[in-house]
Protein backbone atom coordinates (compact mmCIF):
# COMPACT_ATOMS: atom_id res chain seq x y z
CA UNK A 1 0.00 0.00 0.00
CA UNK A 2 1.32 3.20 -0.64
CA UNK A 3 2.20 6.09 1.76
CA UNK A 4 -0.71 8.73 1.04
CA UNK A 5 -0.61 10.07 4.26
CA UNK A 6 1.73 11.01 6.85
CA UNK A 7 1.03 9.54 10.72
CA UNK A 8 0.29 12.77 12.35
CA UNK A 9 -1.28 14.45 9.12
CA UNK A 10 1.07 16.96 8.36
CA UNK A 11 1.45 17.16 4.54
CA UNK A 12 4.55 16.13 3.27
CA UNK A 13 6.10 19.55 2.97
CA UNK A 14 5.58 20.72 6.63
CA UNK A 15 7.36 20.65 9.32
CA UNK A 16 6.04 20.04 13.20
CA UNK A 17 5.39 22.81 15.31
CA UNK A 18 8.73 24.83 16.05
CA UNK A 19 10.03 26.92 18.55
CA UNK A 20 13.30 28.45 19.10
CA UNK A 21 14.18 30.52 22.32
CA UNK A 22 18.14 31.99 23.55
CA UNK A 23 19.23 32.72 26.78
CA UNK A 24 17.70 29.36 28.38
CA UNK A 25 20.79 28.74 30.36
CA UNK A 26 22.35 31.32 32.32
CA UNK A 27 25.58 30.47 33.79
CA UNK A 28 26.55 29.37 30.37
CA UNK A 29 28.57 31.97 27.71
CA UNK A 30 25.81 30.93 25.37
CA UNK A 31 22.64 29.26 25.34
CA UNK A 32 19.62 27.94 23.16
CA UNK A 33 16.25 25.40 22.57
CA UNK A 34 15.36 24.52 19.47
CA UNK A 35 12.26 22.29 19.47
CA UNK A 36 10.53 20.29 16.49
CA UNK A 37 7.21 18.81 18.02
CA UNK A 38 7.71 16.41 20.62
CA UNK A 39 11.65 16.58 20.38
CA UNK A 40 13.33 19.29 22.39
CA UNK A 41 17.12 19.97 22.52
CA UNK A 42 19.33 22.39 24.46
CA UNK A 43 22.31 23.62 23.54
CA UNK A 44 24.94 25.36 25.83
CA UNK A 45 28.55 27.16 25.00
CA UNK A 46 31.13 27.72 27.30
CA UNK A 47 34.52 29.01 25.46
CA UNK A 48 36.17 30.42 23.95
CA UNK A 49 38.95 29.25 26.80
CA UNK A 50 42.00 28.06 27.19
CA UNK A 51 42.95 24.46 25.52
CA UNK A 52 44.22 22.09 28.49
CA UNK A 53 46.01 19.58 27.82
CA UNK A 54 49.01 22.58 26.55
CA UNK A 55 50.20 19.80 23.93
CA UNK A 56 46.89 20.00 21.95
CA UNK A 57 46.98 23.98 21.73
CA UNK A 58 47.18 25.47 18.28
CA UNK A 59 48.69 28.78 17.68
CA UNK A 60 46.73 29.08 14.39
CA UNK A 61 43.27 28.36 15.19
CA UNK A 62 41.02 27.22 17.95
CA UNK A 63 39.14 23.97 18.78
CA UNK A 64 35.34 23.12 17.98
CA UNK A 65 34.12 20.59 20.65
CA UNK A 66 30.68 19.54 20.40
CA UNK A 67 28.91 16.72 23.02
CA UNK A 68 25.89 15.41 22.47
CA UNK A 69 24.02 13.35 24.68
CA UNK A 70 20.28 12.26 25.56
CA UNK A 71 18.21 11.85 28.90
CA UNK A 72 17.56 8.58 30.28
CA UNK A 73 14.17 9.34 29.96
CA UNK A 74 13.82 11.44 26.60
CA UNK A 75 12.34 8.16 24.76
CA UNK A 76 9.61 5.95 25.87
CA UNK A 77 12.30 2.77 26.50
CA UNK A 78 14.48 4.51 29.31
CA UNK A 79 18.42 5.12 27.92
CA UNK A 80 21.30 4.26 29.76
CA UNK A 81 22.93 7.40 31.42
CA UNK A 82 25.97 9.05 29.86
CA UNK A 83 26.92 8.70 26.57
CA UNK A 84 27.44 6.21 23.93
CA UNK A 85 28.81 5.49 20.37
CA UNK A 86 25.65 6.62 18.89
CA UNK A 87 26.22 10.13 20.55
CA UNK A 88 30.04 10.23 20.22
CA UNK A 89 29.18 10.15 16.54
CA UNK A 90 26.81 12.73 16.62
CA UNK A 91 28.94 14.66 18.16
CA UNK A 92 31.71 14.27 15.64
CA UNK A 93 28.54 15.44 12.79
CA UNK A 94 27.58 18.29 14.76
CA UNK A 95 31.37 19.79 14.97
CA UNK A 96 31.57 19.09 11.05
CA UNK A 97 28.36 20.58 10.18
CA UNK A 98 28.79 23.76 12.32
CA UNK A 99 32.97 24.28 12.11
CA UNK A 100 32.69 25.69 8.34
CA UNK A 101 30.79 28.49 9.58
CA UNK A 102 32.69 29.40 12.99
CA UNK A 103 35.79 31.71 12.59
CA UNK A 104 37.93 29.32 14.61
CA UNK A 105 41.33 31.34 13.37
CA UNK A 106 40.08 34.27 15.62
CA UNK A 107 40.76 31.99 18.68
CA UNK A 108 44.07 30.47 18.58
CA UNK A 109 45.13 27.56 21.54
CA UNK A 110 41.44 28.05 22.44
CA UNK A 111 38.30 25.93 22.83
CA UNK A 112 34.88 26.31 21.86
CA UNK A 113 33.25 23.58 23.85
CA UNK A 114 29.29 23.22 22.84
CA UNK A 115 26.99 20.45 25.08
CA UNK A 116 24.05 19.36 23.86
CA UNK A 117 21.28 17.73 25.38
CA UNK A 118 17.82 16.09 24.00
CA UNK A 119 15.52 16.30 26.70
CA UNK A 120 12.40 14.94 24.75
CA UNK A 121 12.93 12.65 21.66
CA UNK A 122 10.38 11.85 18.93
CA UNK A 123 13.50 11.50 15.86
CA UNK A 124 15.01 14.41 13.90
CA UNK A 125 16.99 14.81 17.61
CA UNK A 126 20.74 15.80 15.75
CA UNK A 127 18.84 18.21 13.29
CA UNK A 128 17.61 20.13 16.40
CA UNK A 129 20.37 20.28 18.22
CA UNK A 130 22.39 21.22 15.50
CA UNK A 131 19.73 24.14 14.93
CA UNK A 132 19.96 24.76 18.75
CA UNK A 133 24.29 24.85 18.84
CA UNK A 134 24.40 27.06 16.31
CA UNK A 135 22.03 29.94 17.78
CA UNK A 136 23.96 29.29 20.97
CA UNK A 137 27.09 30.21 19.40
CA UNK A 138 26.01 33.17 18.09
CA UNK A 139 24.33 34.43 21.61
CA UNK A 140 27.90 33.67 23.02
CA UNK A 141 29.35 36.06 20.87
CA UNK A 142 31.77 33.80 18.78
CA UNK A 143 32.44 34.58 15.51
CA UNK A 144 30.75 33.40 13.01
CA UNK A 145 29.83 33.72 9.09
CA UNK A 146 26.60 32.33 9.42
CA UNK A 147 24.10 30.37 10.85
CA UNK A 148 23.69 26.94 10.03
CA UNK A 149 20.19 25.23 10.29
CA UNK A 150 19.18 21.72 10.06
CA UNK A 151 16.22 19.62 8.65
CA UNK A 152 15.85 15.83 8.31
CA UNK A 153 14.20 14.50 5.06
CA UNK A 154 13.03 11.47 4.38
CA UNK A 155 11.34 9.02 1.52
CA UNK A 156 8.36 7.15 1.95
CA UNK A 157 7.61 4.85 -1.00
CA UNK A 158 7.48 7.77 -3.83
CA UNK A 159 6.90 10.82 -1.54
CA UNK A 160 9.68 12.84 0.13
CA UNK A 161 8.87 14.53 3.17
CA UNK A 162 9.69 17.23 5.73
CA UNK A 163 10.94 16.57 9.33
CA UNK A 164 10.42 12.90 10.22
CA UNK A 165 8.71 11.72 13.22
CA UNK A 166 9.31 8.27 14.78
CA UNK A 167 7.18 6.12 13.09
CA UNK A 168 8.04 7.67 9.77
CA UNK A 169 12.08 6.89 10.41
CA UNK A 170 10.65 2.95 11.10
CA UNK A 171 8.41 2.55 8.18
CA UNK A 172 9.09 -0.28 6.40
CA UNK A 173 6.65 -0.64 3.99
CA UNK A 174 6.96 -0.40 0.25
CA UNK A 175 10.55 0.31 -0.58
CA UNK A 176 11.37 1.16 3.04
CA UNK A 177 11.95 4.60 4.60
CA UNK A 178 15.18 6.96 4.03
CA UNK A 179 16.61 9.52 6.58
CA UNK A 180 18.51 12.12 5.74
CA UNK A 181 19.73 14.59 7.81
CA UNK A 182 20.56 17.71 6.04
CA UNK A 183 21.70 21.24 7.16
CA UNK A 184 22.71 24.09 5.16
CA UNK A 185 23.77 28.08 5.80
CA UNK A 186 21.62 30.65 4.93
CA UNK A 187 23.64 31.00 1.58
CA UNK A 188 22.76 27.47 0.60
CA UNK A 189 26.44 25.67 1.33
CA UNK A 190 25.16 22.50 2.68
CA UNK A 191 27.27 22.12 5.60
CA UNK A 192 25.67 18.27 6.16
CA UNK A 193 24.47 15.63 4.52
CA UNK A 194 23.24 12.18 5.38
CA UNK A 195 21.96 8.91 4.12
CA UNK A 196 20.42 5.79 6.17
CA UNK A 197 18.68 3.90 2.73
CA UNK A 198 18.22 4.39 -0.61
CA UNK A 199 17.07 7.04 -2.98
CA UNK A 200 17.34 7.34 -6.28
CA UNK A 201 19.59 11.04 -8.21
CA UNK A 202 16.84 12.65 -9.14
CA UNK A 203 15.01 11.73 -5.43
CA UNK A 204 18.31 13.14 -4.18
CA UNK A 205 18.21 16.33 -6.05
CA UNK A 206 14.36 17.01 -4.79
CA UNK A 207 15.19 15.99 -1.04
CA UNK A 208 17.50 18.82 -1.25
CA UNK A 209 15.59 21.20 -2.66
CA UNK A 210 12.75 20.77 -0.22
CA UNK A 211 15.37 20.75 2.88
CA UNK A 212 16.66 23.83 1.63
CA UNK A 213 13.16 25.42 1.86
CA UNK A 214 12.51 24.06 4.79
CA UNK A 215 15.94 25.56 6.37
CA UNK A 216 15.05 29.06 4.96
CA UNK A 217 11.60 28.80 7.39
CA UNK A 218 14.24 27.26 10.38
CA UNK A 219 16.57 30.06 9.62
CA UNK A 220 13.72 32.77 10.13
CA UNK A 221 12.97 31.39 13.30
CA UNK A 222 16.43 31.37 14.97
CA UNK A 223 17.44 35.09 13.68
CA UNK A 224 13.60 36.00 15.34
CA UNK A 225 14.88 34.40 18.63
CA UNK A 226 18.41 36.04 18.82
CA UNK A 227 17.59 39.49 17.95
CA UNK A 228 14.32 38.93 20.82
CA UNK A 229 17.78 38.66 22.96
CA UNK A 230 19.46 41.62 21.34
CA UNK A 231 16.56 43.52 22.42
CA UNK A 232 16.41 42.92 25.97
Amino acid sequence: MAYTKRFDGRKFDESRKMEAKVGVVKNADGSAMFRFGDTIAIAVVYGPKQMHPQHMQDPKRGLLRCNYDMLSFSVPERKRPGPNRRSQEIGKVTEWALSSVVDLESYPNTVVDVHIMILQANASTRCAGINAASMALASAGISMKELVSAVSIGKIDDKIVVDLIKEEEDYEDGEGATDMPMAFTKSGEITLLQLDGRIRPEELKEAVKIGKKACKEIYELQKKALRKMEEK
